[in-house]
């Protein structure tokens, strides 16, 4: 860079200059990681003129090639037209997010756009995606069936695929979905899930799923829960004496308050899904 005037500068064959910042990462990465990388990561808009000048120079002052051997550059994270930035003033910060969204539904947001695309985030989207990943959690509940147990093999090897695909991570979580989806059929059909349920697990830890409940900012429907006990067991007692209609009105009622209900085999189920209400 040319150097202005009162700035450190050093003789070269073009006049007075200095260093760009480019040279910090060059200068960093030959003390802590050495002469070539395996990944380099970074923000599309990086692409020129940074990680450019930082092959060049890299490369020209070691005599090594390829500086790095991959690089994975992720689209940028927006909200609403523009991108966040601290610069811009318009972050949204991880421990804001948590405070609304559990780190699952967060994971399932940012990994459901390939990383080289931009991801537009939202309330709603967040919420969405709790929803979604209630859905997974949903099909882990225990069980006691002791049928068949379903072929898990094609979703893990759609996951697998999806990964090795340039981590396709929104293939690789439709693999999950359909796979909790054949959970929750093999268990009405009465097969054992055990295996398919440890299935999802692991395939959804490698994407760092937890599937731990969501810790909303209210504990307000905690402390409703044993009225939503009673409720449910209300309307327990009303579809056994074919009184249907007035058990749909139950259900509807708290579905509206973002509690939703599944009649099974074992008894009827509820939970509490943020966004829903």
């Amino acid at each position: 860079k040319g150097a202005k005037a009162g700035e450190p500068s050093w003789e070269s064959p073009w006049g007075p200059g200095r260093p760009g910042w480019h040279i910090e990462c060059t200068a960093m990465s030959l003390e802590h990681l050495g002469e070539q990388l395996d990944i380099h990561g970074g923000g599309q808009d990086l692409v020129f003129p940074h990680h450019e000048n930082e092959i060049a120079q890299s490369e020209a002052f070691t005599g090594r090639k390829p500086f790095s051997r991959y690089w994975m550059h992720n689209g940028l994270l927006q909200l609403g037209a523009d991108k966040m930035s601290k610069s811009l003033g318009n972050l949204v910060s991880v421990e804001e997010a948590l405070a609304n969204y559990s780190a699952d539904a967060l994971r399932v947001y940012f990994l459901s756009s390939h990383y080289r695309s931009p991801l537009n985030y939202s309330d709603d989207g967040a919420a969405a995606m709790e929803r979604s990943v209630d859905r997974l959690r949903h099909a882990l509940r225990p069980s006691d069936n002791t049928g068949e147990p379903s072929d898990v093999a094609p979703f893990k090897a759609r996951f697998r695929a999806a990964m090795d695909e340039d981590l396709n991570t929104p293939q690789a979580i439709a693999a999950l979905f359909d796979l909790a989806r054949e959970i929750n059929r093999a268990r009405d059909a009465g097969a054992s899930v055990v295996v398919a349920q440890d299935t999802l697990r692991y395939l959804g830890s490698i994407l760092g799923l937890t599937f731990k409940e969501a810790q909303t900012s209210t504990d307000d429907h905690l402390a409703a829960a044993p009225f939503i006990e009673m409720l449910v067991e209300t309307r327990q007692e009303l579809r056994k004496a074919k009184q249907f209609a007035l058990a749909d009105q139950i259900r509807d009622s708290l579905a509206q308050h973002g509690v939703v209900m599944e009649d099974t085999s074992q008894g009827t189920v509820w939970q509490y899904q943020p966004g829903e209400h």
